[in-house]
């Protein structure tokens, strides 16, 4: 994984349709893969799992995380035209019934 870009963080949250299937797993995490490992723009590139929840705030119901991290808000919407990332939602969209995103960008002082 890169360096952390703390310019903007782009984080998604995605719930399988079947997060028990091993097939479909599989399938989304090499596609994501392939995604990630072919995108221009992104930085930093974090695929997660939800750990056990040891607290009621933590939120544990999602399949997987991804966080990605871009030089700019700019880079950021030309990674959301890029042929990788178009591909990646061609490929696994009908894998997911659920998908949330979270963009953020850095406090500057």
């Amino acid at each position: 994984m890169k360096d952390f870009d703390s310019n903007y963080a782009h984080t998604v949250y995605f719930w399988l349709n079947n997060p028990d299937s091993k097939e479909g797993c599989k399938a989304f995490e090499v596609s994501l893969r392939k995604f990630l490992d072919n995108s221009a723009y992104a930085k930093t590139k974090f695929i997660g799992v939800p750990p056990r929840a040891s607290r009621e705030v933590v939120d544990g119901s999602f399949t997987y995380s991804l966080i990605v991290t871009f030089e700019s808000a700019d880079a950021q919407q030309e990674y959301q035209k890029e042929a990788p990332h178009l591909l990646f939602i061609e490929e696994s969209s009908k894998l997911w019934n659920k998908v949330i995103v979270y963009d953020s960008k850095a406090i500057i002082e």
